[in-house]
């Protein structure tokens, strides 16, 4: 960047003390809080994010320097706004899969319906009951370690901790157990997926080639 584009020692200053005001009407905001879903708080939070990342743009681009806090924002950018102290919370896991050995996942159904001898593992022959009979012996997570023994190829997987403000009552969600969650209330969130591994591939990849081209006698692979 240019000297001509650099924020000024004024702008830098003036970002510092808007996160400082903006520190002061959370806290105020905070300690007149009405119950854990105060407006005023949501509100405060947001201009404090808003506050913030502007200063440390202009810090980095000014000084090439960094804060030492951030306040964390879901992949997609929405800030997080639940309860500052949650009384409860959901956890919300997706885990894909495809079926790329068919005889493999029928067998193993098999044997656990041979097993049991139980009317809950007829298994009739197809991937589709197959699934039901695996599903209902074992566990998602012992699934998911031996997902080859089943002839299965992990796909992407999610997993979301969503906070409420009071558990729910026995049966109350499960009519629509997978209804849509406000990303707002989305504390934490951890994706699995190959796309990653190709990103940090490419990325290797390139400091390969620069490594390469500076080094005389190395030819590609």
């Amino acid at each position: 960047m240019s000297d001509a584009a650099l924020p000024t020692v004024v702008e830098v200053r003036a970002a510092a003390e808007a996160v400082k005001a903006a520190l002061d009407r959370h806290l105020a905001a905070v300690e007149r809080r009405i119950g854990d879903e105060d407006p005023d708080v949501y509100a405060a939070f947001n201009e404090l994010a808003a506050a913030a990342e502007e200063y440390d743009e202009l810090l980095y681009d000014r000084y090439d320097e960094v804060t030492p806090f951030e306040i964390p924002t879901p992949e997609d950018g929405v800030p997080y706004t639940g309860p500052a102290e949650p009384a409860a919370f959901s956890v919300l896991i997706r885990r894909d899969y495809a079926v790329v050995e068919p005889p493999r996942l029928i067998a193993q159904a098999e044997r656990v319906a041979t097993h049991e001898r139980d009317p809950e593992f007829v298994h009739d022959g197809g991937t589709a009951d197959a699934l039901g009979v695996l599903f209902a012996e074992y566990e998602p997570d012992e699934i998911a370690s031996r997902y080859k023994d089943f002839g299965l190829e992990e796909g992407d997987s999610t997993l979301w901790i969503a906070a409420s403000t009071e558990a729910t009552e026995p049966g109350e969600w499960l009519g629509a157990p997978f209804a849509p969650i406000d990303p707002q209330d989305v504390l934490h969130r951890f994706d699995v997926s190959s796309v990653f591994d190709e990103d940090a591939d490419d990325f290797d990849g390139e400091e390969d080639e620069e490594e390469g081209a500076a080094q005389p006698g190395l030819a590609p692979a």
